[in-house]
């Protein structure tokens, strides 16, 4: 189940509409429309508390491998980092439409990928010039 789905489906069960979730957190209700319909993650850890919050949810229950990735690319390569990330998922997500692969074997797939993401960032890096090394410091967006 998708990030998007999972909020919806609290969401329902919670008897909560759009509007309602939007008021009690703080976000748009148009971000939280997003997030439901799959067009959009947060950008941040702290919104994942936030819902997880208010629908009543363990914060882990909002999230999935791919989100928790991401988040931790973020969090280490900014911006630019979270667009690979968010791409690289994409992409590989890709692989496994009309595809045969149980769950389990696409999620220790994705896994694989993911660590090979890790290390050619730590390979990469060792040949990357000091003055275009910025610790993850770029600026993001002030939206959700």
């Amino acid at each position: 189940m998708t990030f998007g789905e999972k909020v919806r489906a609290a969401r329902v069960n919670a008897g909560l509409s759009q509007k309602d979730l939007s008021r009690m957190t703080g976000i748009s209700l148009r971000t939280i429309q997003n997030y439901e319909a799959g067009d959009r993650m947060p950008k941040k850890r702290e919104t994942y508390t936030i819902l997880a919050k208010e629908l009543h949810l363990d914060e882990n229950a909002l999230l999935d491998d791919n989100a928790e990735f991401v988040l931790e690319v973020a969090e280490k390569y900014g911006y630019k980092g979270k667009k690979q990330a968010l791409k690289l998922t994409e992409e590989v997500a890709g692989l496994y439409a009309g595809g045969t692969l149980d769950e389990e074997d696409m999620d220790a797939m994705m896994k694989a990928i993911q660590e090979a993401y890790w290390k050619a960032k730590e390979i990469n890096k060792k040949y990357t010039p000091k003055k275009y090394l910025n610790n993850g410091n770029e600026e993001e967006s002030p939206a959700k």
